[in-house]
């Protein structure tokens, strides 16, 4: 249940700023694509906090977690890219085409993360035998 709280926490802050933002875009400048990209942002941010937890789970293998964080993100974040209006959806391929683009985004920053824990963990780890 902590970590539920806890992902609901790190989902809502970034998704309550987004939001705001686009009202007051929409205050402002009036009903327009920006604002509503905001709010699918907004969602996506949400999606991302709330999964983020799923590192955290210690009893699961590290490759468990990938690959459930991975299917959240297929099931939350790939449909919200869809219904965003940010690609064209004219055909299968168009769907294709974006859910490559939603793998290659995920792989580029999955390994960027990765190696950046890494290399900070290494330097903590030496830090420490110093």
């Amino acid at each position: 249940m902590n970590l539920l709280k806890k992902g609901l926490i790190r989902g809502l802050i970034p998704f309550i700023l987004f939001t705001v933002t686009s009202l007051i875009w929409t205050q402002f400048e009036g009903v327009s694509a920006i604002s509503k990209s905001l709010l699918f942002y907004g969602l996506i941010a949400f999606f991302l906090g709330v999964a983020s937890v799923i590192y955290e789970v210690e009893r699961w293998r590290f490759i468990q977690q990938i690959l459930v964080h991975y299917l959240v993100m297929l099931v939350t974040v790939f449909p919200t890219l869809l219904l965003s209006g940010a690609y064209p959806v004219d055909s299968i391929r168009d769907v294709a085409r974006v859910y490559f683009l939603f793998n290659e985004m995920g792989l580029i920053l999955f390994l960027s993360t990765y190696f950046i824990f890494k290399w900070r963990n290494r330097a903590y780890m030496r830090e420490q035998n110093e």
